[in-house]
Parts: C-alpha cells; sequence; structure tokens
C-alpha cells in the first residue's frame, strides 16, 4: 500500500481511450478520498481530455482501465514513465459514467493498491 509522505498527497492518473466513461468516472469517485487528487485522461485523439507527459510526470500512481492501454503509454512515454507506478485494472469498456457496476469494480481494483475509507466497500 502506498500512503501519503510528508503531507502531501498522492496523485492517481485514470487512463483510458476517451476519457468519457470509465476513467473519468475513477477521477469523479476517488478525488478528495483520503486526500488522494485523482485527474483522468485518455489515449485516443478524440479523448475528452489527452494524456500528456505533464499528466504523467504529475501523478504518483497511473491506474490503466485495458492493457492497451498500458501499451500506448509505454509507447508514447516510456522516458516519462521511468520509475512510475502503473497499474493494469482489466476493467473492458462496458460501462458507461458513473454506472454503479463499473463504481464496484473501481473501488474493488483500486483498493488492492491504495487504502480506501471502510465506506466505499458499503
Amino acid at each position: 500500500m502506498l500512503v501519503t509522505t510528508g503531507g502531501e498527497p498522492i496523485k492517481l492518473l485514470f487512463i483510458c481511450s476517451r476519457n468519457k466513461w470509465r476513467s473519468l468516472t475513477a477521477e469523479k469517485i476517488f478525488d478528495g478520498i483520503n486526500g488522494y487528487e485523482a485527474r483522468s485522461a485518455g489515449t485516443e485523439d478524440r479523448a475528452r481530455v489527452r494524456v500528456t507527459a505533464g499528466l504523467i510526470g504529475w501523478a504518483d500512481i497511473i491506474f490503466a482501465m485495458e492493457r492497451k492501454h498500458v501499451r500506448r503509454l509505454q509507447e508514447r512515454f516510456r522516458d516519462s514513465l521511468s520509475g512510475k507506478r502503473v497499474v493494469c485494472l482489466h476493467i473492458p469498456d462496458d460501462y458507461r459514467f458513473m454506472d454503479n457496476e463499473l463504481i464496484d469494480l473501481l473501488v474493488a481494483s483500486v483498493s488492492e493498491h491504495i487504502d480506501l475509507p471502510e465506506t466505499m466497500f458499503e
């Protein structure tokens, strides 16, 4: 588990393809929880917010929804990813923004890597 050090919030970056449903949902539900800061971006040209080297540099942990997103990050941002923790959540593009099942999957998957309050599991 990663914990805050020196009072600085841990910065979480969530990545999917278009930054409309999965990663945006993750940003909305995790931002501010336990002092985490969350942002989201997409790997495609038509993404709502496109992933950049600056966003990767900002993040402490990067959560990619699928293996293809991890591959795209590695292809485009190899140098920026040096020393970064990248986690694949294996969540397919089967959900809409703020879908209850998506939220449950995100909480269950992300909780394996960071501390979350018990109330998120109710």
